[in-house]
């Protein structure tokens, strides 16, 4: 399929892909939507381990695999066969982007180290995803979402005020990995089109967290102590959290001042415009304790969707939590038309949350099967 250029500006670029699971896959799967030439190389037989990781299971394949390959090709070499590394070498040679987050040191004892691939081709996008970060005593420590998760400090913020530490429900670290490699790729590749000259990217789950957590880390290191877990508020800010009404929870961010004293009014308690442990959002923060459950009162005494109306008549930011099947069907989500079916497997899957020109990049094609373009990349290799 052709795509104009608004919507593919990666046309002509070709990426090599050497990883497993979500991370790696999804940054070169980035790339894919932007228009490049994803090749992805896999392991004779099984593939990736992620085509296992079910159920769920969608036509044979985890839909993990599915949601993270869409609009690649599959070339299935054994990297022990000497002829398979060299077809692989030839192929790396021609292309603009290797991305790879295999076991830290299994590519280099394949002589298909950094070093090794970029002497080979000089201009090449070299692009490296790991655990805990390319340096350092843990560097060659693999990991797991879960682990960096607990290791960086996500957990200990996570979870109800009472009970334990909690893991992100979703894999924040490995796509926002995949993210931040795709966006050194993209800056990489703009180098290179100044200075002709290739480049190593690398990346990590540990410090993806870290930089989620910057804004944490940045209050710690000016009060000394440890962020207080929130089920669903924010240490900073009040309001700006669930609220319980008869029939459901709101999520109510009055973040200003100006938000708070419209909310007092909504709730009938104008007098907390001049109320000294309301008047500003620090000291709402300090009073926090008191102020919340008087507005829990005041919520429970009627429907979500009637203080959602309420709300949004007044100017207050404000949400219903909505479950999966719920977000499908909103007419935001139609609008945005960010769910896109995959060709040929009858699957939608969230597609690029970027447009060109007010154009999103279509879904180019299904995940390929293992080795499925094998005879159309290397013809004669066995």
């Amino acid at each position: 399929m052709k795509h104009s250029t608004a919507s593919a500006p990666l046309e002509g670029i070709k990426v090599v892909e050497i990883g497993q699971n979500i991370a790696g896959p999804y940054a070169s799967e980035i790339l894919s939507s932007l228009g490049a030439e994803v090749i992805k190389i896999e392991r004779p037989g099984s593939g990736d381990d992620a085509r296992g990781w079910g159920p769920p299971f969608w036509r044979g394949t985890a839909t993990t695999f599915q949601a993270m390959n869409h609009g690649k090709k599959s070339l299935a070499l054994d990297l022990k066969d000497a002829r398979h590394i060299a077809g692989l070498k030839e192929l790396i040679a021609t292309a603009d982007v290797f991305i790879q987050n295999m076991r830290p040191g299994s590519l280099e004892e394949l002589g298909l180290g950094a070093d090794a691939l970029m002497a080979l081709n000089p201009s090449l996008i070299h692009c490296s995803l790991g655990a805990f970060g390319h340096k350092g005593p843990r560097s060659l420590t693999p990991g797991y979402e879960p682990m960096v998760q607990a290791f960086s400090g996500i957990f200990s913020i996570n979870g109800p005020e009472d009970g334990p530490p909690a893991r992100v429900g979703m894999q924040v670290l490995d796509l926002g990995t995949g993210a931040w490699a795709a966006l050194g790729c993209l800056a990489a590749l703009f180098r290179r089109g100044q200075t002709g000259t290739g480049c190593r990217v690398d990346t990590s789950l540990f410090e993806t967290a870290l930089g989620w957590l910057q804004v944490m880390m940045a209050g710690f290191q000016a009060t000394g102590r440890q962020p207080a877990r929130h089920r669903s508020g924010n240490p900073n800010v009040v309001v700006f959290q669930a609220l319980p009404t008869s029939d459901g929870e709101v999520v109510v961010a009055a973040a200003n001042d100006r938000l708070f004293f419209k909310l007092a009014r909504v709730l009938g308690h104008p007098e907390w415009q001049s109320d000294p442990r309301y008047a500003s959002n620090a000291l709402r923060v300090e009073h926090k304790a008191e102020l919340i459950p008087q507005i829990e009162i005041a919520f429970r005494r009627h429907t979500r969707q009637h203080w959602i109306d309420t709300l949004e008549a007044a100017g207050i930011p404000c949400a219903p939590i909505q479950d999966f099947a719920q977000v499908m069907a909103d007419p935001q989500t139609e609008a945005l038309g960010i769910f896109q079916p995959i060709p040929d497997v009858d699957l939608r899957v969230v597609s690029l949350p970027l447009s060109f020109d007010g154009a999103r990049p279509a879904v180019r094609s299904r995940a390929p099967e293992v080795g499925e373009h094998n005879a159309a990349l290397m013809p004669g290799l066995e």
